[in-house]
């Protein structure tokens, strides 16, 4: 027998709490004591856990689920549960817990076979671009095709999922394209944002909710509001300090207007971040500066500007961390960012271009583009939920929200960790439940995209309605996920001469021959099954899984997505020339319309796994086979319905690579953090 009795003085600190271990159980087990007014810090893990509660009351968050609790409570958590307990009496929640590995269980866990955000709201952002010029494939190789694909997955299976995003308009960037064109910054972005908008939909991606933040007539004041509760709240302050000057204008320096070499990692920068270690830098301690205006040396002076002390709020960030899906790239630059001790960040900059804030101290300034995006995501949730009549408010989100941020590694700091800070500073009741998926840059010819060389592919040079499928594979093939890729033409136009035209619609229009031939286009029953037969309808079963573990949440890859798509069709081909020579010798006829019932199965089950890369694709085989564009993702693999009429052989799905079309006068400007941004105002539905 093994008796063992809560004992207080026992416990030591852990997980934000006091826990004593409780040993010889034959599991994992522990006393916990939480303090009135306390809670744990967030945990996930791989343990299935049994929490019965003893003594206090409280309240236990399961994702965004909150169940009371008290004494004779008792739960089951499954593995990779994001869950926290929180003491909400007067007297301490005293709780015991048991937890152990089931192997079977947290890979059940692990591989939801729908949508893993429930019936929540899912709002996925595409980081919003600055309208200073148009979209390239390196812009649209990140965020937006990664945003869009995700979308169409999540509602595929049944979740209600958004695509949101909104013009950046007040960005420094803005000003500058603005001055190099002799126009003014708001006529600058509204022309940018029309042009971005139009390669947008040539690109298949439509938008939910387009917030026009210099347009929106409620955006100004809520934006004030938002930092008036920053001000109130203590968490921002008026500051003198250094700052840079142009020797020659006298110009405050930050952002565009000053380049040096990264504190941080001693790289070429921009002022205010390093789109390579993706770091930020407070100007002044930039290496060798450069002023922009002038191209000299700038001068050191005094500026007044509001300055959140980040560095007091390490420990939000790093239990925000613990929520959400957070990749290792983004953990391992809060824990170097934070490493620097002191890291006081200017949230307001002099400038004629921006918003104002109402507080005295603000006069002279504008609020920074950047804390300014973080509002104007909740903001964008609120004017979509008018439109949809749900109350969806900016100043109280609710903490079912599931909020999905896709944008580029240069924008890390400002969406992983600032961003996260604000919420917790101006919204202290609500807990942001944020997934983040990262991309780093895609070079072209082993180099940046370049405005200013002419070294770039717009998206308007290569769109069309024949070629958006090949881009949108080729791009999601090739998207730079984990480090920087390469976009040459030679390797587009390969792959599209030799995957989707030599590969896939060859064997289409081979099946869809084949089918005309022998069944007079009309999809034969299944007849009798070989061995063989029951073997790959396996494969395409373990195929189906590969390509929904790869659009999940936890494992988003379009890189996978598009390698299992073709791995997909390779299977097919190499199954439909196996069988090939039994129906050459024109014996054994059921067991041949087993194979070309299997064959259409193939096809049926790409384009459904298409469908979230290759929209349009995916909808013209739909109907080649007969059937309507797919809405849901597969649960397991369909025999196309027998007797289904089909024309496969007749559908062109990919057209040859043709000659790029000329740049024309919507060019993009040179914008040393666009990896992730740049696009239009306006409100696209």
């Amino acid at each position: 027998m093994i008796i063992d009795r809560f004992d207080a003085t026992a416990l030591s600190a852990a997980f934000g709490i006091d826990m004593g271990s409780v040993d010889g159980l034959g599991t994992g087990a522990a006393w916990g004591r939480v303090a009135p007014g306390v809670a744990t810090t967030h945990q996930r893990h791989d343990e299935t856990e049994l929490l019965v509660i003893v003594a206090g009351r409280g309240e236990l968050a399961v994702g965004a689920a909150h169940h009371p609790v008290a004494a004779g409570t008792v739960a089951l958590l499954e593995p990779f549960e994001d869950h926290v307990v929180t003491n909400t009496g007067e007297e301490d929640l005293v709780f015991l817990t048991q937890y152990w590995r089931d192997g079977a269980r947290a890979v059940s866990s692990a591989t939801p076979a729908a949508s893993e955000h429930g019936g929540r709201p899912v709002f996925v952002f595409s980081t919003p671009p600055t309208p200073n010029g148009d979209l390239h494939l390196g812009h649209l190789a990140g965020p937006y095709l990664g945003a869009d694909a995700y979308v169409r997955f999540q509602r595929m299976n049944g979740a209600s999922a958004w695509h949101l995003t909104g013009s950046d308009d007040f960005q420094s960037y803005v000003v500058d394209r603005a001055r190099r064109e002799g126009r003014s910054s708001a006529e600058v972005a509204a022309h940018y944002s029309a042009e971005i908008a139009e390669t947008l939909r040539l690109m298949d991606i439509p938008l939910d909710q387009y917030t026009v933040t210099n347009a929106d007539p409620g955006y100004v004041p809520a934006l004030k509001d938002f930092f008036t509760r920053l001000v109130d709240a203590g968490a921002i302050a008026p500051a003198d300090g250094p700052a840079l000057f142009d020797p020659r204008t006298g110009q405050y320096l930050y952002e565009v207007d000053v380049h040096g070499g990264c504190p941080g990692c001693g790289e070429a920068t921009a002022g205010n971040i390093c789109e390579l270690c993706g770091e930020p830098n407070t100007v002044v301690d930039l290496a060798g500066p450069v002023a922009g205006p002038s191209g000299e040396t700038p001068v050191t002076g005094t500026a007044r500007r509001y300055v959140l002390p980040l560095h007091e709020h390490a420990d939000a960030v790093l239990d925000h961390q613990r929520r959400g899906r957070v990749p290792a790239r983004l953990r391992e630059l809060a824990a170097r960012l934070f490493r620097r001790g002191r890291i006081d960040i200017p949230v307001s900059h002099p400038s004629d271009w921006g918003i104002i804030p109402r507080e005295a101290d603000g006069a002279g300034q504008v609020i920074w583009a950047w804390p300014e995006m973080a509002f104007g995501f909740l903001h964008g949730i609120q004017r979509f939920g008018e439109r949809l009549g749900r109350d969806w408010t900016a100043a109280r989100p609710a903490d079912d929200w599931k909020v999905v941020h896709f944008f580029g590694y240069d924008n890390s700091f400002y969406h992983a960790i600032l961003y996260p800070v604000l919420y917790r500073l101006a919204l202290p009741g609500w807990t942001p439940d944020i997934d983040y998926h990262v991309n780093e840059f895609l070079l072209y010819d082993g180099l940046k995209f370049s405005t200013s060389r002419r070294h770039a592919v717009w998206g308007k040079q290569i769109l069309d309605a024949d070629s958006v499928d090949a881009v949108r594979y080729f791009l999601a093939r090739n998207r730079p996920e984990v480090e920087r890729t390469n976009f040459t033409l030679d390797a587009y136009e390969h792959t599209l001469t030799t995957t989707l035209i030599g590969t896939w619609q060859a064997w289409l229009h081979d099946l869809g021959q084949r089918v005309a031939d022998r069944y007079d286009a009309v999809v034969p029953d299944a007849g009798n099954w070989t061995p063989e037969h029951a073997g790959f309808l396996g494969q395409l079963a373990a195929r189906l899984g590969a390509l929904a573990a790869s659009l999940q949440p936890g494992g988003f890859s379009l890189n996978q997505a598009a390698a299992e798509l073709d791995a997909l069709v390779t299977d097919t081909v190499r199954f439909s020339r196996r069988e090939r020579a039994l129906a050459a010798a024109g014996g054994m006829p059921d067991e041949v319309r087993t194979t070309t019932a299997l064959e259409l199965a193939a096809a049926w089950l790409l384009a459904h796994a298409a469908t979230p890369v290759m929209p349009r694709f995916a909808a013209r085989l739909a109907e080649a086979l007969g059937q309507p564009a797919p809405r849901r993702w597969p649960a397991t693999v369909e025999l196309v319905p027998p007797g289904s009429k089909i024309a496969l052989a007749q559908v062109t799905f990919f057209h040859p690579p043709r000659p790029l079309g000329p740049l024309g006068a919507a060019h993009a400007a040179e914008h040393p953090s666009d990896a992730s941004r740049t696009q239009p105002s306006g409100s696209l539905a």
